[in-house]
């Protein structure tokens, strides 16, 4: 029979379809639960993974175990060529699928499962005929290792191949560390996994990781120049075997340790080391190496790291979960300063229309060089000059606010003063469309004050991003009690749309991020007071995980915004925070507010902290004095409602405040270590330290 139409062309993969083009007669078809068996006229086959119920392909034990027994009816029939490809829209396999390292905690029983894998993808690799892979969309993971295991590889102009693991704490498991190795540069195979950083198709061709890359009009063509020999395997043919040589592991191992190291500790973070050791130990035997492997990743997954970074993935996945498309297209930004500019930027280089109004031309003019960094930096390929161009395009300075009349959503981000905020809020309401959401990026101020003086406080919402906005992932969408249902789901849309991940927050002074930040923060400098170096203190909480010590913290942040939001907490929370040390005001008024005025805690050049050397290591008590303040505050947030679950608060801590991930958040590091033991010291620091460390009541509940 024929099937499709067209011009020989694969046809129907925007329907999450795939059949073979007009021109190319299929004389059988089968399937499975997750393939597609199609056999040409002239003996070639195609394998169409189309995983049912599911809209992306993932490698896990069912699709394995078919791809078995069509590898091994292969190997009966011998087709003239077998053609992997995915039936899906988005890509070929997005890799494992990870809810199945969730709880893994018995390596052997691990081990006997990876075992399987690595016998079908070395069937797929041993079999004698001819073997190609299509890819398009995202080739990752496991699914790169399948992949890697055909002769041939073709993508697509709009493929990405790579191996993330790295940033769930493992490294590729199904064999894949031996065939990159042996396939490309293996200095830039190391590369690739330790950074867990994809390559677009012409980066992959050019590296040697795939054959060819061509339109999709012209897949089949390629696909017969592959079978046929007239397309050659790209990769390197001397340059793996002569890197994988034992002085050159001896010589570029510990180099990769030292850059691995400046990332992340290796004790906080194992992946990169077993990697580098597996590849340093075993480079040199591509069989000696898989083998390593297993063992390998199966010691990380059944590890705290792995176990915690997964949790965190789904953390993502759930907190992101929105039933609803945004029906925003345009966007109103008030203020053109840090926050407000950087804002509008972000929402203009994610596709929004964006009007950016502020009085002063001086702050608009910052504010759109500002964008013009941050789109160049996202479209440095010339293939994206289009894209840039039409960013660009999306961002409209908007001196007299002219935006509010065909704004879907405007967001207020001006300066942390009620009446200001009120002020604005009094002149824009009557200009906006009934349907338009408003929405104020207010850091500490109660939402119930801001609708004071509404006619429709039901559309006000509190979408409170965090600095660096182009970077920091997270946004507190935060709810109050004339909210509708409406706008709040509009405003997670939004957020989404934005590929930043909703935390659902009640109104509260500090609301859930700032509020437990804070204690943190004022801790470190009531120590630093006290005489602890600065670069102590910051010692203390990098060695416990953080990204950035509080005082680098408190200077990057800007210690103006830290004084102002330690007042607000001041005045409204029911057990107020200690007093901020009178030295930190001094400096704000003088104008030594951090890293933005090149002077705060620490002095800056270039953007750096000037941090003096051979400072006293920090006692163990410090770091507790520091990170249980922050827990202590999650509890009360937990307890108080501020937050629904100890999964929201955890999610808010890792993605807005940088806390450990690898520890999985501040609530399971509690429950790690021990409620019992973390309430105890908690007793301790209030004996030496004062009454601001008293447990809070919801650890009894949180211990029940």
């Amino acid at each position: 029979m024929k099937t499709g139409t067209g011009s020989g062309v694969m046809t129907a993969i925007a329907s999450d379809r795939l059949e073979l083009g007009a021109g190319h007669e299929v004389v059988r078809t089968t399937a499975t639960q997750c393939w597609r068996h199609l056999r040409e006229a002239d003996g070639i086959d195609w394998l169409i993974l189309d995983q049912t119920d599911a809209s992306t392909n993932r490698i896990e034990p069912i699709m394995l175990e078919e791809l078995d027994q069509l590898l091994a009816e292969a190997e009966t029939n011998r087709p003239k060529g077998l053609v992997i490809r995915s039936a899906k829209r988005n890509g070929f396999i997005a890799g494992a699928d990870i809810a199945q390292f969730r709880g893994v905690r018995d390596a052997a029983e691990l081990t006997a499962v990876l075992r399987r894998g690595h016998a079908v993808l070395d069937r797929l690799a041993a079999l004698r005929v001819p073997t190609v892979a299509i890819v398009h969309g995202f080739c990752l993971g496991g699914g790169l290792e399948l992949a890697l295991a055909c002769r041939h590889r073709i993508a697509v102009p709009n493929a990405s191949l790579g191996f993330p693991e790295i940033q769930l704490g493992l490294h590729p498991g199904l064999g894949g560390t031996a065939r990159l190795t042996r396939l490309i540069d293996p200095l830039d195979a190391m590369t690739m996994m330790l950074t867990g950083r994809p390559k677009n198709a012409r980066a992959a061709l050019r590296a040697g990781l795939v054959d060819a890359v061509v339109e999709e009009r012209h897949v089949m063509a390629a696909v017969r120049a592959a079978l046929s020999g007239t397309i050659k395997p790209r990769g390197w043919r001397w340059r793996p075997a002569l890197l994988n040589l034992s002085p050159v592991r001896r010589f570029a191992g510990p180099r990769m340790r030292a850059a691995a190291n400046k990332r992340a500790r290796p004790d906080h973070y194992p992946a990169p080391e077993a990697l580098i050791r597996l590849w340093e130990k075993h480079g040199g035997s591509f069989a000696a190496m898989k083998a390593a492997e297993l063992p390998s990743f199966a010691a990380l997954l059944v590890g705290d790291t792995a176990q915690n970074l997964v949790r965190i993935f789904f953390l993502r996945q759930a907190m992101s979960k929105t039933d609803k498309r945004t029906a925003i297209g345009h966007v109103h930004v008030i203020g053109a300063g840090a926050m407000g500019g950087d804002i509008a930027a972000w929402c203009a280089y994610r596709g929004f229309r964006v009007t950016l109004a502020d009085t002063s031309l001086k702050a608009l003019g910052g504010a759109m060089k500002r964008a013009g960094d941050l789109f160049r930096h996202h479209y440095r390929d010339r293939h994206d000059r289009v894209k840039l161009r039409d960013a660009f395009d999306r961002l409209v300075p908007d001196p007299r606010g002219l935006g509010v009349e065909c704004a879907d959503l405007i967001i207020e981000a001006v300066p942390e003063n009620l009446d200001l905020k009120r002020k604005i809020f009094a002149g824009i309401e009557p200009r906006m469309k009934p349907t338009a959401l408003l929405a104020t990026n207010t850091s500490s101020i109660k939402i119930e004050d801001l609708c004071n003086g509404l006619a429709r406080p039901d559309r006000l919402v509190g979408i409170h991003f965090f600095n660096p906005v182009a970077r920091m992932p997270l946004v507190e969408v935060v709810s109050h009690k004339q909210a509708t249902p409406e706008t709040l789901s509009a405003a997670r849309a939004f957020v989404v749309a934005l590929d930043r991940v909703p935390a659902a927050v009640k109104s509260a002074p500090g609301f859930l991020v700032n509020r437990t930040l804070m204690p943190y923060l004022l801790e470190a400098l009531l120590a630093f007071d006290e005489g602890t170096a600065a670069e102590t203190i910051d010692r203390a909480a990098e060695t416990f995980g953080m990204p950035m010590g509080p005082i680098e913290l408190a200077d990057y942040v800007g210690l103006d915004i830290c004084l102002d939001v330690a007042n607000v907490l001041a005045q409204n929370l029911a057990d107020p925070l200690p007093k901020t040390p009178d030295w930190l005001a001094a400096k704000v008024k003088r104008g030594e507010l951090g890293r933005k005025t090149g002077k705060g805690i620490y002095d800056y050049k270039d953007g750096k902290p000037q941090k003096r050397a051979g400072q006293k290591a920090p006692e163990p008590e410090l770091t507790d004095r520091l990170i249980l303040p922050l827990i202590n505050a999650c509890v009360a947030c937990l307890r108080e409602g501020v937050a629904a679950s100890e999964d929201v608060v955890d999610g808010a801590l890792v993605f807005g405040a940088g806390f450990a991930p690898f520890r999985g958040g501040p609530l399971r590091y509690a429950r790690t270590r021990g409620i019992a033991d973390v309430t105890a010291a908690l007793d301790r620091l209030a004996a030496l330290h004062g009454e601001r460390f008293k447990p809070d009541p919801g650890w009894q509940t949180l211990g029940a």
